[in-house]
């Protein structure tokens, strides 16, 4: 007991997550063995020598440091000390960059006065880790690197944020673009990128070049869902397929949701380099150990090249806010270990700086050589102010009971990240790609600094954790994952069906915080069309997530008019692709816009809905706004939702029902038309394309968007590997060994061959 009492009052809460980020995100959940290498069955790897890299400072000498024990913690500390004041930093208490600093400086000084010998050998021995006592080492030296005393990596980074010729995006001056139209660099990109998907069509289809008229070339846009790691590995081998069988030269666009986006982030760069093959071998290399394997992590944000490479943006987002209105959540962190993990190669010496800027990325599509990438992500609108009484918005308060109503009317709104442009579509508004991260007032991005330029770009390493982050799901959410699990466990089936009753409330509760980003329409009220929330216009900041919080697969911006999708190719490896029926959602939503062509009926067959159900779909599809029609189809998925509760209870009972259309293939199409039925006397036919029958796009009334559906379903021909219970295929698992990515992307490949 006074063991654990010792320990109890030596470990910082910051200290107990860094240590047990490792072990709670690493365990195996079936074995309840550590997943933190892809050797698991070896012994744990050895820290690496705690060495400080050698930099050039002042008049060419060179820095150099080693760690050594106690000792060096205190004279480290002493020229912390030495060169903290605000005179040599230029910090402020009112920064986010001193905050920060500050929180930091409290955790170092925890960890290191953590003293192991208290502690029993043996306890030691079985909870602490070796690496565990390296803690203070690593700790110290990245709180050194962070000290913005000159010569330290911190200003280093903060100096160069002022170098137009490092960061050409400063000098120049951003604006809110209002319109719905694509941007201008947008259009230019899909006039250049017609010309390669000419001759890619007419190789693919085997037929003379010149026999192609370029204005029979239809648009085609390639998707990926969200599920994490599991969507990235899974999503390389879907497009790896389609690469090699000359199909993904004919694209103009692809998109991404969570693990997706990941996948498009290493395409479009230096390590995947165009080649969905290379990329493959990267992961192998890479992701084989946890993000939040501390001895790894910190290596990295502790030696150079790395961690440079990796807190440039930590650095430029705290440090060049003012107003203090940054923090660094959990968000910021999980993407700087993403990035640790899939933006540096193995070797861990050939990080590339271009890599870490989205807008970097039109060196790869503007020429029109590769499709340009669409990256999504949403935020969670909980209509408050709308909401308020008379009396309410004089008093400034909210009761609970008009929390509670702005709760019934939540809803998500999409923003879209391209090379190009930040947009989202129900504020009708965007910026340059390059100017995320700086503050918007009026239309007009504000200087932060005395000398009038502008920050850098925001680092795609805090993008890619937006785009992924997953755990800031509503409670609803992450019931969904573990839901499996909850209902085989004897005794448990009760709480499973009390939990379900109370969805509606879980589906508005983010246990975590999503990330910021500077709110670029603050002070536009009256520009923007009037379905935009109130509470935009007086909020500094936007707090986005991953977008499969709305649906799994990126359909939304596709449908984006001006991009004129003609054929759109969904791999889908969302865990819970019958259950969710992503393609299904997409229903409401485009009659909700009034897109012309979508074909209805497209998703998994529910033979279990009754007409007036399907009724009630068209009708809540039909609202009046983004806002009604989201409340109304959310409740309509809560009523299916039950149906299939009440449908698995049933087979459980009775068994399976004879053999139906309920089920879809490896491959499904559906073909919509222009000309689809308004009424909503009767429920619509799929236009669901059966195997055996003629190539219904040549028929003249198939004018609409052809839907391509390609689900991660199990393969015989794919022994030991089934995304519904291979427990490494878990949205939370974060260790892929280079045998579990081989298995998964022979699975994708064996399914798109079929």
């Amino acid at each position: 007991m006074a063991s654990q009492l010792r320990i109890k009052r030596a470990l910082h809460p910051s200290a107990i997550l860094l240590v047990g980020a490792a072990v709670a995100y690493g365990v195996h959940s079936k074995t309840g063995r550590l997943r933190t290498e892809s050797t698991s069955d070896g012994p744990w790897p050895h820290t690496r020598p705690i060495i400080t890299s050698q930099r050039q400072v002042g008049d060419g000498q060179l820095l150099t440091g080693r760690l050594d024990g106690q000792k060096e913690l205190a004279s480290t500390s002493k020229a912390s000390t030495e060169h903290g004041s605000d005179e040599a930093t230029g910090n402020d208490d009112s920064t986010a960059w001193a905050s920060f600093t500050s929180k930091f400086s409290s955790t170092r000084d925890t960890i290191s006065g953590m003293e192991w010998s208290s502690v029993g050998d043996t306890i030691t021995h079985y909870i602490i880790p070796e690496w565990a006592k390296a803690l203070p080492g690593y700790v110290t030296k990245l709180q050194r690197e962070l000290d913005m005393a000159p010569g330290s990596l911190a200003d280093e980074i903060w100096q160069e944020a002022h170098d137009p010729d490092i960061h050409p995006e400063i000098t120049r001056e951003a604006r809110v673009r209002i319109g719905k139209e694509i941007c201008n660099e947008e259009k230019a990109f899909r006039r250049r990128r017609k010309a390669y998907t000419t001759k890619a069509l007419a190789r693919y289809l085997g037929v003379p070049e010149e026999e192609v008229d370029p204005a029979d070339v239809p648009t085609i846009a390639m998707c990926g869902s969200g599920g994490g790691l599991r969507a990235l590995v899974a999503g390389a081998g879907s497009y790896l397929s389609a690469q090699e069988a000359g199909l993904f030269d004919c694209v103009t666009y692809t998109a991404g949701v969570s693990g997706s986006c990941w996948l498009q982030t290493l395409y479009n760069s230096s390590l995947g380099g165009g080649r969905y093959g290379t990329l493959v071998e990267h992961l192998k290399k890479r992701i084989g150990v946890h993000i939040a394997f501390p001895p790894t992590a910190l290596g990295l944000l502790t030696t150079a090249p790395t961690n440079k490479f990796l807190l440039s943006g930590f650095v430029e987002k705290l440090k060049g806010d003012p107003s203090g209105g940054f923090n660094f959540n959990l968000v910021d962190l999980y993407g700087i270990l993403l990035a640790s993990r899939l933006l540096v190669p193995r070797g861990e010496l050939g990080v590339d700086d271009r890599d870490l800027k989205l807008s970097s990325q039109r060196a790869y599509v503007d020429h029109g050589a590769n499709p340009m990438p669409l990256y999504t992500a949403v935020r969670h609108e909980i209509p408050i102010e709308e909401k308020k009484t008379t009396g309410e918005k004089t008093g400034g308060g909210a009761s609970e009971e008009t929390k509670e109503k702005a709760k019934q009317e939540a809803w998500f709104q999409w923003f879209e990240f391209s090379p190009y442009e930040f947009w989202c579509e129900e504020l009708e508004a965007g910026i340059p790609t390059w100017s995320i991260g700086r503050r918007f007032h009026k239309g007009s991005n504000v200087p932060p600094r005395e000398d009038g330029f502008g920050l850098p770009e925001l680092r795609l390493p805090f993008l890619m954790g937006i785009w992924g982050s997953a755990f800031c799901a509503t409670l609803s959410h992450y019931y969904k994952e573990i839901r499996p699990v909850v209902k085989g466990l004897t005794g448990f089936g009760g709480l499973d069906g009390l939990i379900e009753e109370r969805n509606d409330d879980l589906i508005k509760v983010h246990p975590i915080d999503p990330a910021y980003v500077p709110n670029y329409v603050l002070g536009l009220e009256g520009q923007l069309p009037s379905t935009c929330p109130k509470s935009l216009f007086n909020t500094e900041n936007l707090q986005l997530m991953d977008a499969g919080m709305s649906n799994n697969l990126p359909i939304y911006p596709l449908l984006r008019p001006g991009r004129d999708v003609d054929i759109l190719i969904a791999f889908d490896a969302s865990a819970d692709i019958k259950t969710e029926n992503w393609l299904s959602v997409a229903d409401g939503y485009a009659r909700q816009r009034g897109y012309k062509g979508w074909p209805i009926g497209a998703g998994w067959p529910k033979p279990e809905i009754s007409n007036a159900d399907t009724q009630q779909q068209l009708s809540a599809a039909q609202a009046s706004s983004a806002q009604e029609a989201a409340g109304k189809i959310a409740a309509l998925r809560e009523q299916r939702r039950e149906q299939d509760n009440k449908t698995e209870a049933s087979m459980a009972q009775h068994g399976p029902t004879s053999p139906s259309s309920a089920d879809l293939g490896y491959c499904t199409v559906w073909i919509g038309t222009t000309s689809e039925r308004a009424s909503a006397s009767e429920p619509p036919p799929s236009k669901r394309v059966h195997p055996d029958a003629d190539w219904h796009l040549l028929d003249p009334a198939a004018d609409g968007l052809a839907v391509i559906y390609f689900p991660l379903l199990p393969n015989p021909k794919v022994q030991g590997v089934d995304p519904n219970t291979s427990d490494f295929m878990s949205t939370w698992n974060f260790v892929y060994t280079p045998d579990d990515i081989d298995q998964v992307v022979r699975l994708a490949r064996a399914n798109f061959e079929e």
